[in-house]
This record gives C-alpha cells, structure tokens and sequence, in this order.
C-alpha cells in the first residue's frame, strides 16, 4: 500500500458499481475529498464502464469484455469495497485475493455476510471491515454503520470512517451490531417511503389530486425531518409540540397508538434482523 496522509484516502478499487457503489463513488469524487487517484471501478458492462471514459478521477473495467477487470482493478489499491450482492462475495474475494496488496482494507457492503466469512478467503494482513449504509448516502445524506473483523485495526476501521463520511454520517459499531443497524437505518427508508405512500393515498381520499397529495405529504415529511435535525429536543416531544390538548392532532395522534406502534415496530425490525440471520446461515 502506498504511503498517505493521515486525512487521505488510499488509491481506492470498487468491485460493483450499482446504486450503493455509485453513491459511494460519487462521494468520493466530491470537492474536497483527500484521496489518491485514480479510482479503479468494475462494471458489468462495456456500456457502463464507458459512461467513465471522459473521467480522469475514474478508470473503468467491464466484466463483460475483460475476465481480468477485478483482478486489474484491485492490483495497488489500499482500500477495495465490495459493493455486489451478498451471494456473489466468496467468488469474488477468491477471485482476487492472490492480487490484494498487503496491508490492504476490504470493505463489504454485503447484509448476511460475515467478516468471518470474507477473512477465511483471504491472505495474513488484509483487513475486513463490514459497513451498513442506507440509500440516502446518494444524496449525501446517508447514515453507515461499521464494524471491523478481527483482523481490522483501529487504523483501518478509522479510514473506512473516513471513507463513508464523504456520503453522510458514520457509526462505530461491534460486528453483532450490524444486522441491527440495517433493520434500523439500512432498511429505515423503505418504512418512511411506506408511511409517504400510504399518507398519500389517505390523502387522495380526503379529494385531492395526485400532484397535491404528493406535495403535501413530500414537503411534510421533509420539512419534518429538516426540523427534527435541527432542534435539540426529541421526536417525543416535538410530537408534543405539534400535539394540543383536546385539539385536531391529538384525535388523529389516539387513533394511530390504538395500533401500538411499539410493539408493531420491535416485530418489524426483529423480522429484518431474523432475515439479516438466515442468510448468514444461507438460507
């Protein structure tokens, strides 16, 4: 691994380069980031690995065109993110473990895929570390959970920190924390995106159009979230905020915990985790 600074970045490899990939490449390439290029990606496609052909930040390898793009891309790089699906990460570890460079980090983005899993393929000296991010990261707003392996130091899960801060906030976890945080925050978009839809619709009942109902509850929701970060109270109270004593929130507010909102929610995220387990397990 080549020689850096301790705010830079390492010249960095990406296997996979879907939506998560992508919104971590892009971080990467934002303003301001400190780190060694170029960053060597891997696509599918010819198609794809050609829409970086006027980039000099990226240099692309299609899968489809070259059997060597993994192997080609990693070769040097300090830091290698796995960003493919979970059923697909044994072949490509095996596939390009003999090429890692020594001291390297590998980064799995992969839910049900332990360290464990991922260090039994690999050379003495190259560190894993799993991270959890959630599809806001595209947008810069995403929040990640890491968690090294054991053969991951301070200093490797350090740079990981460093690598998923360039797309929003990062926390610190034990490994056995992880399928928690993808239950929480990994999976948390799709539960607001379900609320968003289902607001909507009630919304479209009450008589408005599609356009309006779509407003209401978009700019609801963001303006919800936007106030939420920047006040120091928590979400009870601010519910509180909203909620007067004997007026219109406080019916509607009766009426959904009539539907026990606690115990549905711990049944929802211990089902996500239950699945995090199974695929560990391969099933």
């Amino acid at each position: 691994m080549s020689e850096m600074t301790s705010e830079t970045l390492p010249r960095t490899a990406m296997i996979g380069v879907g939506s998560m990939g992508g919104a971590i490449l892009s971080g990467l390439r934002a303003p301001g980031v400190s780190i060694e290029l170029p960053v060597a990606v891997t696509t599918r496609s010819v198609a794809s690995a050609a829409a970086f052909d006027a980039a000099d930040d990226v240099v692309a390898y299609a899968g489809e065109s070259d059997p060597e793009a993994n192997r080609r891309a990693v070769r040097g790089a300090g830091l290698v993110i796995l960003a493919v699906k979970p059923w697909m990460i044994a072949d490509v570890v095996r596939e390009v473990s003999h090429v890692l460079e020594p001291g390297a980090i590998l980064v799995s983005v992969a839910a049900g895929v332990p360290s464990s899993a991922i260090e039994a393929e690999l050379p003495e000296g190259v560190s894993v570390v799993r991270a959890m991010p959630n599809t806001p990261s595209q947008i810069g707003r995403g929040v990640t959970g890491i968690a090294g392996g054991v053969s991951a130091s301070e200093e490797a899960i350090e740079i990981v920190r460093r690598l998923f801060e360039t797309v929003g906030s990062v926390l610190v976890v034990r490994e056995d924390q992880i399928n928690d945080i993808a239950a929480v925050s990994g999976s948390g978009p799709a539960y607001i995106f379900l609320y968003a839809e289902h607001m909507t619709a009630a919304a479209r009942r009450l008589g408005f159009d599609e356009d309006q109902a779509r407003l209401l509850v978009q700019q609801t929701i963001a303006g919800a979230a936007e106030l939420m970060l920047g006040s120091d109270e928590d979400p009870e109270q601010l519910r509180r905020n909203v909620t007067s004593p004997k007026g219109t929130t406080e019916q509607a507010v009766a009426v959904l915990q009539e539907a026990d909102w606690s115990d549905l929610f711990d049944r929802a995220l211990a089902a996500n985790v239950r699945r995090s387990e199974e695929l560990e397990r391969g099933e």
